[in-house]
């Protein structure tokens, strides 16, 4: 699963440079994934250490080892990755003292901020020329050892990363209900809304079943499955709606476990709830099962508590009119501003006709082409990402109804359409899709903002620096 960089979710190894990482080098161990963790770090990739352990574990007659260091950098192939080896090195090679490597780990951590690694440069170089090592060597090692001031990784740390990464991964591949179920509950956290992780555990197989005021809690829980799938389902939390207010959940958990809800009404009175509760309920389509589609969920929401200075309250009991059912796109639009989700159809496949008339293929068509051929891929923008260490290239992800699309937009691109990078909802990319030891990316020519297409929904995105 580690090697499909299918990870979305998983602690440390879910972002898109862990994700294109994770096929090329492919873990089959335990320490693999200790280097993984570690290697995607601004110190490894600023220090230029990444290509070259890739290179060397995908042919292992590229492995060497400096005079005197095979003991320090075996485990890493002869490329110094974590801290504690960049201080063997110094040891070994520059003729440091366990105390003055200590120091120099010191001067690693804030060389940023307060410089001081000037001072190690003459010592470490010269002290490798003194030993034998070449002058280019010695340069490479202290560029390295600069890179580390940048955020590198002690192996410790790393070891103990890998630990969550793989227990992570297990539930996410054994227990996938639980683990979807779990994060739901820790939101905000990590690269992914609710909408993604949503959108991918189902299709892993996990059945995820609506807000619902006659059974969910606050928090997302989880079911039995009558089917007998073997994985029990995903009830949503009333946590997941927006604007409802926790202490008003937990007396409709309360009032619900002395006696099920009559109607609307009797939710209302029991639970002691206010017309904001109510159409919070309402609009996120939680009163289905009480009032019916939202739409007549909202009317009885106005009703079911009169306002206070009225001389004669609403009748609970009064026929109320029976309104039409909102259209699959209102419906749509409704679970989006409600609770930023859908369990509906993926806003793409209603629109999926259209953009098949313009050549906007779905990501899963997208998935099986060759390297080098022109592409066009359309999907709702749900993160962008511009890392420190790419030197001005912006990554982007498109969800479609079929998976998403990894878009690399190239700093003059990126100035060329700042509108549409930074403003589109809706993206739609001309470009070259680039395939590469299992790693697919869209390299963008041209980018259009679709965003009209979405009409009143209202969409979002994670943005990182």
């Amino acid at each position: 699963m580690m090697c499909r960089a299918d990870t979305v979710g998983v602690f440390q190894i879910e972002s898109r440079a862990q994700m294109s990482m994770l096929p090329r080098l492919r873990p089959r161990r335990f320490y693999d994934l200790v280097i993984e963790v570690a290697l995607v770090r601004p110190g490894p990739i600023q220090g230029g250490m990444v290509h070259p352990y890739l290179q060397r574990r995908q042919n292992p007659a590229l492995v060497d080892y400096p005079k005197g260091l095979k003991g320090a950098l075996e485990r890493t192939l002869g490329v110094p990755i974590f801290q504690e080896q960049v201080m063997q090195v110094a040891i070994i090679a520059a003729g440091y003292t366990p105390g003055e490597a200590d120091h120099l780990r010191r001067a690693m951590a804030a060389w940023k901020r307060k410089g001081g690694m000037d001072d190690h440069h003459g010592r470490i170089v010269g002290g490798m020329l003194e030993r034998g090592y070449s002058a280019e060597f010695a340069e490479t090692i202290f560029r390295q050892i600069q890179g580390f001031g940048e955020y590198g990784f002690p192996e410790s740390h790393a070891a103990s990363f890998a630990l969550l990464s793989y227990a992570s991964s297990w539930l996410k591949c054994h227990e996938p209900a639980a683990f979807l179920c779990a994060l739901l509950n820790s939101q905000p956290m990590g690269f992914y809304s609710p909408s993604q992780l949503l959108q991918d555990a189902r299709r892993h197989g996990v059945e995820v079943r609506a807000t619902d005021v006659a059974v969910s809690g606050w928090e997302s829980a989880l079911e039995d499955d009558p089917g007998g799938a073997g994985q029990p389902a995903v009830r949503l939390g009333m946590a997941l709606l927006r604007g409802m207010r926790g202490e008003a959940a937990l007396r409709i958990e309360a009032a619900r476990a002395a006696q099920a809800f009559a109607s609307v009404a009797d939710l209302a009175r029991r639970a002691d709830l206010d017309r904001h509760d109510l159409a919070v309920l309402a609009g996120g389509n939680a009163l289905l099962a009480l009032a019916g589609h939202r739409r007549q969920a909202l009317w009885q929401a106005v009703g079911a508590v009169p306002e206070r200075d009225l001389l004669r309250p609403t009748t609970p009991d009064e026929a109320a009119p029976q309104l039409a059912p909102p259209s699959e796109g209102e419906d749509i639009v409704g679970d989006y501003r409600a609770q930023g989700l859908t369990l509906g159809r993926h806003p793409l496949a209603l629109l999926r006709p259209r953009l098949l008339e313009n050549r906007f293929l779905p990501a899963d068509v997208l998935a099986g082409y060759k390297n080098g051929q022109l592409a066009r891929a359309c999907g709702i923008v749900t993160v962008r990402q511009r890392p420190g260490t790419a030197k001005g290239v912006l990554f982007i992800t498109l969800e479609d109804e079929t998976g998403t699309v990894s878009v690399i937009v190239w700093p003059a691109l990126v100035e060329q359409q700042r509108r549409e990078v930074l403003g589109a909802a809706l993206l739609g990319v001309y470009g070259v899709w680039q395939r590469e030891s299992g790693v697919c990316h869209l390299v963008a020519k041209r980018l259009v903002n679709l965003s009209p297409l979405l009409g009143r929904l209202r969409t979002g995105s994670r943005d990182f620096h």
